[in-house]
């Protein structure tokens, strides 16, 4: 997918399919999903499963080269979910095939810094993690570095006996999270290619990073405005579309779910009725639409 906002292009780059999207946001079950309709035929499947992805999102602007969320990546060492363990996504070959040098990249900006979004931060050459854009200033936000820095500190939960699933769940992803800091966030500043941001700020006029938390504490949406137009990445505030009829359907992997619901709440009040577009970082194609009020909720026009 390509779309163009002012004079601004943004291309999506595919990674993988994420698995069981509905274990993310436990509300979006078939039979409440079924009172969606427009949700048809993009985002879900025959049997009203909730389909999601892993992209990136290349962002030409101001004569700039932007990489936006790093997908998950190959090698990487992620007990938390099990199918992205090791993968080999051929994602750079589908980087590359679109038209663009990892070389060439000026910027590299992270939403946040879960498995999900940092992973091509870095490649593993042999046993050594480099940096894929290794060029790039890669902006990381104060707040989430700090924040799974201190995570990185923390003291993984013991498992042996427990029975408990969403227990072990929490152990693998704070395993998950500490092998991430470790492979794909610590290397790039070691490079010395990181740069510490306080949002909202940006690296160019036009592309802002606007403080969005409840997901992450430091979580940020990307804001891109050309020419009179503008677009927003959406990053985890949204997951899938049906969080835009239902803002208070939060996602499990949320650190602060009211916050999350707030968020949401905040952007589709902003966006609502605008020539603004919004760009799912999870959501199917089509991934770009405006948002439209839909009598006391919302809905996602993609036409």
């Amino acid at each position: 997918m390509k779309t163009c906002v002012g004079s601004a292009d943004i291309t999506s780059v595919y990674e993988q399919d994420v698995p069981d999207m509905a274990q993310f946001i436990p509300s979006a079950q078939p039979a409440a999903v079924s009172e969606i309709p427009w949700l048809r035929p993009n985002f879900v499947d025959a049997q009203g499963e909730i389909l999601g992805v892993v992209q990136s999102f290349v962002v030409e602007h101001g004569g700039k080269l932007i990489v936006v969320d790093t997908c998950v990546g190959d090698n990487k060492d992620i007990t938390a979910v099990k199918a992205w363990s090791h993968r080999h996504t051929g994602f750079l070959a589908r980087f590359e095939g679109a038209g663009f040098d990892p070389a060439s990249v000026d910027y590299v900006l992270c939403s946040h810094m879960h498995l999900d979004h940092v992973g091509w931060n870095t490649y593993l050459d042999k046993d050594t993690w480099r940096p894929t854009f290794p060029n790039a200033r890669y902006l990381f936000a104060r707040a989430e570095l700090d924040h799974w820095a201190a995570v990185r500190t923390e003291p993984i939960a013991d498992l042996s006996g427990a029975t408990d699933g969403s227990q072990t769940f929490a152990a693998n992803f704070h395993q998950t999270q500490v092998n991430v800091f470790n492979q794909s966030i610590k290397p790039i500043i070691d490079a010395g290619l990181a740069e510490i941001v306080d949002p909202p700020c940006g690296p160019l006029p036009g592309l802002n990073l606007a403080p969005s938390p409840g997901h992450t504490p430091g979580h940020v949406i990307i804001e891109i405005e050309s020419q009179g137009e503008k677009a927003v990445i959406s990053g985890d505030s949204f997951h899938h579309p049906c969080q835009i009829a239902h803002p208070e359907w939060a996602a499990t992997p949320d650190t602060d779910q009211e916050a999350s619901t707030e968020t949401r709440r905040k952007i589709l009040r902003e966006l609502a009725d605008t020539a603004t577009v919004l760009i799912g970082t999870h959501f199917l194609e089509p991934v770009v639409g405006t948002i439209i009020s839909d009598g006391t909720a919302y809905r996602f026009d993609t036409r």
